[in-house]
């Protein structure tokens, strides 16, 4: 395999590589950090006798997520307010053509479900994106992992159901997503108080991620009344020469506010039967920069 060769076997499935590694991290500059590393080892290693250049480059990328994680994990550092991954603009394009494929891989790329995979032990949640979101049969992740075929069923099994029991149960068209998106900032800018509560749900909570950075709530705010106030009230207070871009984020439509011209937050909704059951927002501007240039 010449070099030229392998160059052009890595850039061929670097999207994948790149999608497991956010998945395993919820972070874009680790996911590329890892990514990174896997082609110095790749282009280092003796490829004369790889036979699946992709599942052996999952293989390393996967493992060296896994100890990023643990990495992360050890340091034990404390996040101030609630989490959210670090918004990933997802756009499949004629990559993935199949339209159930597409709909896992955007399920598995989820704020929502990416939250509930930050529960997981490195082990549970590499196994659970290999099998959930990128279909390896357990023979192949064993082998990724060095463990026993058993003993991988039975980690998918723990995470699977973990993550069953967590995530959020509700799927709606994203043309539907995107309307609610643009009538619940409209409302917002014009302090509409009626007109947000009418697009909320009774129960619907907002989680707003700032890590302690920028303003937002330090706590999930729950209910129409709370999440409608605090949404009306930041508003108020914000910048007045904002623009908004929609784009896709993690699978779905979701807002880009754009503050003199820089990032200053994203949103993204989570709706079910016409109503908003949950607001995202991401306002730490560590996770807005790879957005700069969007």
């Amino acid at each position: 395999m010449t070099t030229e060769t392998a160059t052009d076997l890595f850039e061929a499935h670097r999207p994948v590589l790149l999608g497991v590694a956010y998945r395993m991290l919820g972070r874009v500059a680790d996911a590329e950090d890892v990514v990174q590393e896997a082609w110095l080892r790749w282009s280092g290693a003796d490829r004369a006798h790889v036979r699946e250049p992709r599942g052996y480059l999952v293989r390393i990328t996967t493992r060296l997520a896994i100890d990023r994680l643990r990495q992360i994990k050890s340091r034990g550092e404390t996040y101030v307010g609630p989490w959210l991954p670090e918004p990933y603009v997802t756009d499949f394009g004629d990559t993935v053509a199949d339209t159930a494929e597409r709909a896992v891989l955007a399920d598995s790329v989820s704020l929502a479900v990416l939250v509930v995979l930050e529960s997981l032990s490195p082990l549970e949640r590499a196994v659970f994106v290999l099998r959930e979101a990128f279909g390896f049969p357990y023979a192949d992740i064993a082998a990724m992992l060095d463990r026993g075929e058993a003993a991988v069923r039975q980690l998918a099994g723990r995470a699977r159901k973990h993550v069953e029991e967590r995530r959020p149960r509700y799927r709606v068209d994203p043309a539907q997503r995107r309307d609610l998106t643009e009538r619940f900032l409209a409302a917002a800018a014009e302090g509409d108080l009626d007109g947000l509560l009418a697009l909320l749900a009774p129960d619907v909570r907002l989680v707003g991620d700032s890590g302690g950075k920028a303003r937002a709530p330090l706590r999930v705010l729950e209910s129409a009344d709370k999440v409608g106030r605090f949404v009306i009230g930041a508003a108020r207070k914000g910048a007045q020469d904002f623009t908004v871009r929609f784009l896709e984020v993690n699978g779905g439509p979701a807002a880009l506010v754009l503050a003199g011209g820089e990032p200053d937050a994203v949103f993204q909704l989570d709706v079910a039967d016409g109503r908003v059951q949950a607001v995202y927002v991401v306002r730490n501007p560590d996770k807005l920069r790879a957005l700069t240039e969007v």
